[in-house]
């Protein structure tokens, strides 16, 4: 499995794309929205740059990346309206992500995308400012821009993807699980551990070679609550479920034992603690805030009140079209795709019992990174 090959969010506009299965990411950004607007205003009042660029790192593609650009845009006009003069302020934004992003994706929806920021402004009384919108494809994980050239990074619910598998991670030694599960050995969390570790301080490190003195950088990450790297909540139980899904195939027959053996999925959940070791360890950034917030996982948007049988149906089929979204490339990748509609039937049932057992329910975990460079 090459990463930067193989993974990617699902393309276009239909069933089991991301676009249609991303409610829980879009959550995320509006629950972040109030640092992202401080980290904003504070820089404008700072700098009082002329001409600003703007990167939103892993920015997938869909509603949910010109959510990001649409609420920079309005806080700009906001300053602009209090604090800036109307000569000032032209924007630059660069959507990055792998190469297999459906970019296209994004630029169809920017002709209606600008009229509905320029109707929002108007009503407000509001002039958007001049912004370019740019693709810039490649992993976070490498120099991306030159010295100096950017004031603001974003990023919401990537950076916990990491750059590989673990390295070391090889053959059957997390067997039958596809991540960090309650038989993986300790040996086998240490090599996730320490996979992050190594790729967050080259993402930091990158980062501060290309953003500006005082440029801010708000980051947002998919975390846990508790210091053991056994426990992260929700994300803990869908991963288990999905290892479930699997060794089920593996007991039909549909799936060689060897293969599920060889399965990692290389991403990893932080602590609040993990993450400022290591922005400490970086040394030029600060710490300007920082925030953890629990949001109850649920995949649907304004579920109507029925049978709780039919609701916990409802709940799982739509949180494995939202695994699916962004899980499928690299079980592709692996598997092949003749396995994909049953193993996420698989997995659709089984947190649908979940959701109906007495177990208790564990939200997905959240933490906000709000960091300003000292430089």
């Amino acid at each position: 499995m090459k990463i930067e090959r193989d993974f990617h969010m699902m393309k276009g506009d239909d069933e089991f794309s991301y676009a249609k299965n991303s409610r829980i990411q879009r959550r995320a950004i509006l629950a972040t929205r109030p640092i992202v607007k401080k980290a904003i205003r504070d820089m404008c009042l700072d700098l009082h740059p002329q001409s600003m660029v703007i990167a939103d790192l892993g920015c997938s593609f869909g509603a949910n990346t010109l959510l990001f650009v649409s609420e920079v845009i309005t806080t700009i006009c906001e300053n602009r309206n209090n604090t800036i003069k109307e000569s000032a302020m032209e924007v630059q934004f660069f959507l990055n992500d792998l190469p297999g992003n459906d970019f296209n994706h994004i630029f169809q929806s920017l002709e209606q995308f600008e009229q509905l920021t320029k109707n929002h402004c108007a009503c407000r009384g509001l002039q958007p400012p001049p912004h370019y919108v740019a693709a810039l494809a490649g992993s976070f994980y490498t120099r991306l821009f030159p010295c100096n050239s950017v004031h603001f990074f974003h990023s919401s619910m990537s950076v916990m993807w990491l750059s590989q598998v673990p390295e070391n991670l090889n053959g059957s030694m997390n067997e039958g699980n596809v991540h960090i599960g309650a038989t993986t050995p300790p040996i086998v969390a240490k090599l996730y551990q320490n996979q992050f570790e190594k790729d967050f301080s080259q993402f930091l490190q990158m980062r501060c070679r290309e953003i500006v003195p005082r440029g801010r950088m708000v980051l947002t990450v998919v975390g846990r609550k508790s210091q053991d790297v056994f426990h992260a909540g929700k994300t803990t139980t869908i991963f288990e479920l999905l290892s479930q899904g699997l060794r089920t195939l593996v007991t039909e027959g549909r799936v060689e034992k060897e293969k599920l053996d060889s399965f990692n999925i290389p991403i990893y959940c932080p602590s609040v603690d993990e993450l400022k070791q290591l922005v400490w360890q970086n040394e030029l950034l600060d710490i300007s805030d920082i925030q953890l917030f629990e949001m109850d996982g649920n995949p649907m948007d304004d579920l109507e009140l029925v049978e709780g049988a039919a609701t916990a149906q409802a709940i799982g089929q739509s949180m494995s079209a939202t695994l699916r979204a962004a899980m499928e490339s690299l079980i592709t990748s692996h598997f092949g795709d003749s396995i994909l509609d049953e193993l996420f039937a698989v997995f659709a049932r089984n947190f649908t019992n979940y959701i109906e057992s007495d177990v208790e329910k564990s939200g997905i975990t959240v933490i906000t990174l709000y960091l300003q460079a000292k430089h």
